[in-house]
């Protein structure tokens, strides 16, 4: 078995076809499908269905998927720690973060490491839940998350901050003008702009409202993140946002206040267990320094 062989059927899965898969690790089809076909062979069982141009994993092919990213993420590591000796860090750094944190503070984090380190080129993967964000760091996907913590064993973290997330009030709503923290009762009957179900912030407001024994009333359910702020800027409801992204809502007219009780929420780095790519160890100690 080469590494040749795992980089080529994670080629066929990523790209969803042979053909696609072969253009994608520059090879050609004949010669990636009789590779794989070999490795199929040494293996004794089918990787694939296959049925005319389409493709798809048999159950053995799964197994040997989440084992094949990780060895080849792992073959990539011990070439960067390579060049690391000679004083050079390089490569591609994988990085998975929830929507709402690569804005704040995944982008400044990456700016600083950017300059840092320009021969490293960062990949980011924005999946909408932290379950989804850590399965990734697990299968090898990426090396890093950023996302709320705790993180569920065996992933290693390194808390960064507890970010604080307030409300957001269109331009004249009653509840603006408040003095002090808005008790979270009195959101009873405000109608909430909120990203769909499952995803961090939306649990948080689940959870906090029915911790006051209310059910929020979400009269908008948007996934664009970035569409949030101008739909409270135009009317269309309230919103549970992280404080650091609220600064130009209020510059525009919006209102902001916080909570009570406060809700936060703990973030930080995971990763897996084990030697970290030079790359990789660059953006840890840049980002719990910073």
């Amino acid at each position: 078995m080469e590494i040749r062989q795992l980089e080529y059927v994670l080629a066929v899965v990523d790209e969803g076809g042979f053909t696609r898969g072969a253009a994608a690790a520059h090879v050609a089809q004949p010669s990636l499908s009789q590779s794989v076909r070999s490795l199929e062979r040494e293996l004794g069982v089918e990787l694939f269905h296959r049925a005319g141009r389409q493709v798809r994993l048999t159950a053995a092919g799964t197994a040997f998927v989440d084992v094949a990213r990780a060895v080849v993420r792992d073959v990539a590591t011990l070439h960067a720690a390579v060049d690391a000796v000679r004083g050079v860090v390089r490569g591609t750094l994988d990085l998975v973060a929830l929507p709402t944190l690569a804005v704040d503070p995944l982008a400044s984090l990456i700016g600083h490491y950017r300059v840092a380190y320009p021969g490293v080129t960062v990949r980011v993967a924005q999946p909408e839940d932290v379950e989804t964000a850590t399965d990734l760091v697990r299968r090898g996907d990426s090396e890093i998350a950023l996302a709320e913590l705790p993180a569920a064993a065996p992933l290693v973290e390194h808390p960064l901050e507890v970010q604080e997330l307030v409300l957001v009030l269109p331009p004249g709503h009653p509840l603006g003008h408040a003095h002090g923290a808005v008790a979270i009762e009195r959101l009873a009957d405000v109608a909430l702009v909120a990203t769909p179900i499952g995803t961090s912030t939306r649990s948080i407001i689940e959870h906090a409202w029915a911790e006051a024994g209310l059910h929020p009333e979400i009269c908008v359910e948007i996934d664009q993140r970035e569409a949030i702020l101008p739909l409270v800027l135009n009317g269309a409801g309230a919103a549970i946002l992280p404080r650091s992204l609220t600064a130009e809502a209020e510059q525009r007219g919006a209102h902001v206040r916080r909570l009570r009780p406060v809700l936060t929420r703990p973030i930080g780095l995971v990763h897996r267990a084990g030697v970290l790519s030079p790359a990789a160890r660059a953006f840890v100690d840049l980002a719990t320094a910073a």
